[in-house]
Formats: structure tokens, sequence, C-alpha cells
């Protein structure tokens, strides 16, 4: 069969939309899965750290057995197994069931968010990698702004059962898509040549942290996501209390925000042609600290417009980070990535739990202030780790991947 390869890009998105969409089905049904299981608001919220951690944990996995067995088929298997996990999550007779179900939902969620944005360096000739890159974080936004805002107008009509079932459609889709237009690779090892290269890679995916380039970029991603999520967990707390006295309806629009992201992550994807990957970051992350302060203002308008510019800065920078990752990366890219991705979600698992701790001792303040140093340890690293220079190791496979000369290592990559 032959395949489009202008069609890949689109799957890609669509794939990206969906297991992005999956993770965050949840967050607008807690209070009918309270309800309906009799359990607490608190235990309910498991249903969302159950995917966060999983994903963090097994993102790590899924560059070396990429290195080996191809991206292509786990990107393709997983986002089926995928569909299939959130379809029986639709069908969970117990709150323990569906808690598992939605586990098993973050070990297939990295089919994609960990191997992406190494398929679009190595697989996609003839494409502009930093727009591709920039696109594919889009629709990881829009993903986690669809699951938000659709299964809660799902679940209004017909039932938080049906609203799993049709994000399970939509992975279904994403999947097809993938396995109709994604190359074969164009040859598997024999059993004993994938194990041993498995061995090899996953070596390679440890030796990445001997790298400080690596670690700074590592550390960027978690301390962005944790700045992020802990703002966005707690801002409803705030709003909901003196003198605002929000709706819980009210609050949710705060997520349109969101959309800032999916603008401006493209835009990011060009301007790292054009200048350092290091300063568009560091922009980002000031344009974010910025509006976290703003959002100790008593002003519900200087507030909406913090949201927005929050997330224009942190999906300035986010793209930029697994991009710096996988030109970094001389060898193993995959397991470069999904390391990337492991400390991007772990910064999640913290960021939704430790600023809760500053809420109930400094309340909104508190919050603030824990999430700025996030960002600040964010531009530290970038400062101090990703600026140094690169080893010759590393540039060794920066020139096998570009031909380039070797004098040109640094400019071309432009640091």
């Amino acid at each position: 069969m032959t395949r489009s390869p202008s069609l890949v890009v689109p799957a890609l998105y669509l794939a990206t939309t969906a297991a992005f969409a999956d993770m965050y089905v949840t967050q607008p049904l807690l209070p009918q899965l309270s309800t309906d299981f009799g359990i607490s608001a608190a235990s309910a919220g498991l249903t969302i750290s159950a995917v966060v951690l999983t994903t963090a944990v097994s993102s790590s996995a899924y560059g070396p057995l990429s290195d080996v067995l191809g991206r292509r088929s786990l990107m393709v298997w997983g986002s089926l197994l995928l569909a299939l996990a959130t379809f029986a999550c639709g069908f969970a007779p117990s709150f323990g069931t569906l808690v598992a179900l939605r586990g098993l939902q973050g070990l297939l969620v990295p089919c994609i968010s960990a191997l992406a944005v190494a398929y679009i360096h190595d697989d996609l000739a003839g494409y502009d990698a930093g727009t591709v890159v920039g696109g594919y974080v889009a629709a990881s936004v829009a993903g986690g702004l669809t699951g938000r805002i659709v299964s809660g107008l799902v679940a209004d009509a017909y039932g938080w059962h049906a609203a799993f079932g049709v994000f399970a459609a939509v992975t279904l889709a994403g999947a097809l898509a993938l396995a109709f237009t994604l190359q074969r690779s164009s040859e598997r090892p024999s059993r004993a040549r994938a194990m041993h290269d498995l061995s090899v890679s996953y070596a390679g995916m440890w030796g990445h942290l001997r790298d400080p380039r690596l670690v700074g970029a590592f550390a960027i991603g978690a301390a962005l996501f944790f700045g992020f999520i802990g703002i966005f967990t707690y801002l409803p707390f705030y709003l909901t209390a003196a003198p605002f006295h929000l709706t819980t309806a009210a609050v949710s629009w705060l997520y349109a925000s969101y959309l800032a992201g999916v603008l401006v992550s493209p835009i990011a994807g060009r301007l790292s042609g054009t200048f350092s990957k290091r300063l568009v970051m560091a922009i980002g992350i000031a344009i974010a600290m910025a509006a976290m302060l703003a959002l100790l203002a008593h002003s519900l308008a200087a507030i909406v417009v913090a949201c927005v510019v929050l997330c224009a800065g942190m999906f300035l920078a986010q793209p930029i980070a697994p991009m710096f990752v996988a030109l970094t990366a001389g060898e193993a890219k995959g397991s470069a990535t999904a390391l990337y991705q492991s400390f991007y979600y772990l910064g999640a698992v913290f960021g939704s739990t430790l600023p809760g701790l500053a809420w109930e001792r400094w309340a909104w303040p508190g919050v603030v202030g824990t999430c700025v140093a996030s960002l600040v340890v964010a531009l530290l690293a970038d400062w101090l780790l990703c600026g140094r220079n690169p080893s010759p190791r590393a540039c060794r496979g920066a020139f096998v991947t570009d031909g380039a000369a070797g004098a040109t290592c640094v400019v071309r990559h432009r640091w």
C-alpha cells in the first residue's frame, strides 16, 4: 500500500490530540464520579494523578524500545491499546477498577508523547522540524483543552460513561490514521540482536544524564510543568473565595486561556530556527514568571489576562525544550526524548501536590511563590547547564545528523 507523506503530519496531530485528551478526560467529571461511586473529591482526583504518575514512570521505557523495535510499531499499537483502555474505563464496575484503568492509560500515552518529537526529527524528511514540533505541541494543548471541555459537555447530556466512549472513538481514529500513513521500518532485527540493542539503548538512555546540557533541558521541562499545573490546580480555590466568589462553571472558562498555547506553539517552533533556542526558552520562562506575579492582583480582569499571558509564555518555552533534547542527543534520540517526558510529568506530579502545602500555610501568595520559584530553577538550568559547551562525543553525533563540518556544530543547532 502506498502511503501519502502529506497525510503523516495530520495523522500525527490527530493521534496526539486524542492521547492528551484521554489524559484529562476526567477532570470535569470529578463531581459525577464522586457522587456515583460515593467517594470524596480528593479521592476522585486520583483519576488524574494515576494517569500523570504512570505516564511519568513509563515514558523513559519507550525510547529504548523504539530505538530497537521502531517508532511506528510502538506508536500504532500503543494508540490502539490506548483506545481499548479508554473504552474500558466507561464500563468500570468500581472506582478502584477505574483508577487502575486510568493508570493503564497513562502507561500507553507515552507511545505518542514520548516518541513523537524523535519521530519528527528522524523520520519526517522534507519537513521543517521546528514548525512540525510546534504544531505537535499545539495539538497536545488542543487535546488537553478538548478533553476538559468536550467530556464535560458529553457527560452533562449522556453521563460520564459516554465521555469515555467518545474519546475512545477519537483515539481509535488516530491509531488507524497512524497505521495508514507512517512508513514501516526497513528490517526487523533478530531476537538476539534486538535484546543486545535494547540493553545498549538503555545504557545510552542513562548515559544522557551525564550530559549537563540534557540534564538542564530535563530540569526546564519539569520546572515548567510544575509551575503551570500548580497554578491551574489551585487557582479555583482562590477565585471561588472572597473577594471573587466565582462559581465552578465560571472558573472553568479560564481553561480557554490554553488556546494561547495553540497559537503560540507553532510560532515558537519558527522562532527557534532563527534565534538561539536557549534565548527563546528564557524569554518564555520570563513571560510566564511575570504572568504568575500578576495573578496576585485583586482584579478579575487582570487575572484573566495573566492566565492568557501565562499560557503564552509556557508554550513559547515548552516546545523548545524537547527540540533542544532531540538535537543535543548525538545518539539514542528516542531514549533522550522519552527521558525528557519522564522528567516533564514528574514535574506535574510534584506540581499538583507541593503548592497545595503552600496553600494551606500561606494561601494564594504561597502557591504563586512556589510556582515562581520553580521557574527560577528553569532559568538557572537554561543559563548554567544548557549553555555548557557540547562534548566531542555529542558533537560527533550532531555532525552525522546534520552532515556538517565539526566547527559548525554549535552554530547549526543555535544552542
